[in-house]
């Protein structure tokens, strides 16, 4: 689905007003790009819909939007740099900090990918770790590591061009699960150690959050799309019947036990891929706040229970406070994505402003010569 949610921030409030929202089936994606120019005009009606459906409910004409990006193409890297200490007494300033991180993504291998966001992970003075303000401290050399959220360039220029051609402009590109974070994790649970799992229908992605920060992010091609398809299969059924027997409204007629067995084959696909990352760093069993699931599949019967047998770590749906107590489906954590959009009005850091605004620059000229008029 395509969503779309209005929202503003009132003085003195923490949590945004949601004053409007908008939702499309989306039409011409796969694992989460643009396959060719077909499905681009289809995502375009597709986003105009949501569009349209938002002004109607906001009353707000929307020129502009911060766009969220997920499907495979979707990762986190690590890389490390280092600067020799600009100022004669060896004071550090934001620009020996800004000079470190830019070696950090030249040592990056970028082929044919865009640096969406940039986080600053740890710094080391002079072979020293440094914790907390760098500037004003003294020393000669400085080395810093940075996690970088990447995005395949074509697929990320095709998503901004369908979105203009939808008559809306572009703010700035967050990554989907740095923008649910902020919805569905809390700041503890960030910081001691968290995974959140975004179940969509064709993809799952996995976000690693320590000290607040993010560690890792990886995409798998395995959606909730995969059981629907099981299921179908398995009892030779429609995908409709399948998607309604997935969701726990099953009837006398079909085998539960054998259900849960489609289920939890899929389900053990996806937990494996998850586990084989933990591995990769070194933190199998060992993330204090556990797994938040999230995402349209994340309400999938016996997810839970199956979740913690095999990662043996705690586990449980996300869930959101900026309602209160009042009923909306809004709560649906498959909304998650586009309120997390919301906060970023809210809460910039993390975007890599420099060399999204050069993407901007880059796309300008393609831009203009497809798309007649754009909305200001």
């Amino acid at each position: 689905m395509t969503r779309i949610v209005v929202g503003e921030f009132l003085k003195g409030e923490k949590n945004p007003r949601v004053i409007g929202a908008g939702e499309s089936e989306t039409r011409g994606m796969k694992n989460g790009y643009v396959d060719d120019s077909d499905d681009s005009l289809e995502l375009v009606i597709s986003v105009k819909n949501a569009v349209a459906m938002a002004e109607k409910s906001s009353g707000i004409k929307i020129k502009r939007a911060f766009l969220s990006v997920g499907g495979v193409s979707l990762r986190g890297e690590w890389s490390s740099g280092s600067v020799i200490i600009s100022k004669a007494d060896g004071e550090v300033t934001n620009l020996d900090i800004t000079k470190a991180l830019a070696d950090c993504e030249d040592n990056l291998n970028l082929s044919n990918k865009k640096i969406i966001q940039t986080f600053h992970i740890s710094s080391r003075l002079d072979g020293r770790e440094v914790l907390g303000r760098l500037e004003g401290m003294r020393g000669t050399k400085l080395e810093v590591k940075a996690f970088f959220v990447t995005y395949s360039m074509q697929h990320l220029e095709d998503l901004i061009e369908v979105v203009a051609k939808a008559g809306v402009e572009t703010i700035d590109v967050i990554a989907s699960p740095i923008a649910m974070a902020q919805i569905a994790l809390s700041e503890k649970q960030k910081i001691v150690g968290v995974a959140l799992v975004s179940i969509g229908h064709q993809t799952t992605t996995l976000a690693i959050f320590e000290n607040g920060l993010p560690i890792l992010i990886h995409t798998f091609s395995i959606g909730s799309a995969n059981i629907t398809n099981d299921i179908a299969l398995g009892f030779k059924i429609t995908l409709e019947e399948a998607d309604e027997l997935k969701l726990g409204n099953i009837s006398e007629e079909f085998s539960k036990k054998k259900l849960d067995e489609f289920i939890e084959a899929r389900l053990y696909d996806i937990f494996e891929s998850i586990e084989n990352q933990l591995k990769k760093i070194k933190r199998s069993g060992l993330l204090p706040a556990g797994i938040v699931f999230v995402g349209g599949g994340s309400n999938l019967p016996g997810l839970l229970e199956l979740s913690k047998s095999i990662l043996k770590l705690p586990a449980s749906a996300g869930a959101t406070e900026i309602f209160g107590n009042s009923k909306t489906k809004l709560r649906d954590s498959a909304w998650f994505a586009a309120l997390g959009l919301v906060t970023a009005l809210r809460d910039e850091s993390g975007y890599s402003e420099g060399s999204l605004r050069n993407l901007f620059k880059d796309l300008k000229n393609t831009v203009k010569s497809s798309i007649k008029q754009l909305m200001p």
